[in-house]
């Protein structure tokens, strides 16, 4: 009778009882995945989903690949904020593109289910320039970091900014380039040590709102990974402004650059080291506590408790003013005053394709379409034997 009850024995590895492993980072809330080669049921042309219509949720921006960030790293914040909004957009996937140059935050494209192409080291912006002058009617997206975007790429980084392109570059800034495994970057303070800095930085760092305003970005503004809904409205903003949208993510690597911004972003210290910019109103933070002044060029923390000052006293800020736009963005590292975050920067100017096309369409209207071979043919011509 004994034997008759005896469960069957299975084979090695596998007990009934055992829960299956799953990649580190994956929770027991992970969706089933697709066998090799199969690819994600999508809808057909004009179906909900495919139209932008207010169906599409954010599943429906997210891919069938696994994300490959460590564990606990700020871009999985990012990456839920961006789908999260998406729907909200009401943009159709048909014609969104998400353009990404090299290192962990370039992996983004892959994880939208939208246009997209992981580029090369430094060059999205160019990429996109082209996609955008080819196509202004797509809704372009430029991911990139703080080595890819301003160190490989520093150069196409600002030609865009003062070109205006109608499109928005997120840039992840960790300080550190995580994806070759903890060298300091173009943003890493001075006396960081690392692997190729084994006696701490002598680089100054660039100030990544401070470059774009310096060349003549239409809108700028700064947010955090840790707070989900100020970077979701950030986002949103850049996205509704007409001209190049950028927007800085101060983002944690928490495998080679672990709490580089927590005095900033953490609930405890925020309050006192987190100033949140907005237009119209006056700068105060500490909930309230304390407040900014404008003394001469230079800014003050003052306290608004002491009873000598008031809000009244304090700066209201003008998101129109380049002025403006230039101190606060210089708060940069500063023990004395709080780090801003929020919009600090906005300009309406025509965009760079807006031009191309006014201007072809003018040239066609003058001297009709012309012909390629003539053009080619034209002027000095050689025969090459």
């Amino acid at each position: 009778m004994a034997d008759n009850k005896k469960k069957p024995t299975l084979p090695p590895g596998m007990g009934a009882a055992k829960k299956p492993t799953l990649p580190p980072g994956m929770g027991g809330a992970k969706k089933p995945t697709l066998p090799p080669g199969a690819k994600k049921p999508t809808l057909p042309p004009g179906a909900a989903g495919g139209d932008g219509s207010s169906a599409l949720t954010r599943a429906d921006f997210a891919s069938d690949q696994d994300v490959r960030w460590c564990p606990g790293c700020g871009d999985y914040a990012i990456l839920a904020t961006v789908q999260r909004l998406m729907p909200e957009l009401g943009v159709p996937r048909e014609n969104t593109v998400f353009i990404s140059g090299i290192g962990c935050s370039s992996r983004f494209p892959y994880y939208m289910n939208t246009y997209g192409m992981h580029s090369i080291h430094g060059r999205a912006p160019t990429i996109a320039s082209g996609l955008k002058a080819s196509r202004p009617e797509l809704d372009v997206w430029i991911v990139t970091g703080d080595g890819d975007g301003l160190s490989i790429g520093g150069n196409h980084l600002i030609h865009i900014m003062r070109r205006n392109l109608n499109v928005q570059m997120i840039l992840f800034n960790n300080q550190i380039y995580g994806l070759t495994k903890g060298q300091y970057s173009p943003t890493s303070e001075v006396g960081k040590v690392t692997k190729s800095t084994p006696f701490g930085s002598i680089d100054h760092p660039f100030n990544p709102s401070a470059v774009v305003l310096g060349a003549d970005a239409s809108f700028v503004a700064r947010t955090m990974d840790r707070d989900p809904k100020h970077m979701k409205e950030m986002f949103e903003r850049a996205h509704a402004h007409h001209g190049t949208g950028f927007v800085e993510v101060y983002q944690n690597c928490n495998i080679f650059n672990d709490g580089a911004f927590f005095q900033y972003t953490e609930k405890d210290s925020r309050p006192d080291r987190a100033l949140y910019v907005e237009h119209g109103k006056p700068l105060t933070y500490a909930d309230g506590k304390k407040g900014i002044r404008l003394d001469g060029f230079r800014l003050v923390s003052v306290d608004l408790e002491s009873g000598q000052w008031s809000a009244d006293d304090c700066l209201v800020y003008d998101e129109t003013s380049r002025e403006l736009a230039t101190i606060i963005s210089r708060v940069y590292w500063n023990p004395e005053l709080p780090q801003p975050f929020g919009v600090f920067y906005r300009e309406d100017r025509p965009t760079y394709e807006d031009q191309l096309h006014a201007q072809v369409q003018a040239v066609v209207k003058r001297a009709g379409k012309g012909s390629l071979n003539d053009l080619l043919t034209e002027g000095d011509t050689w025969e090459v034997h």
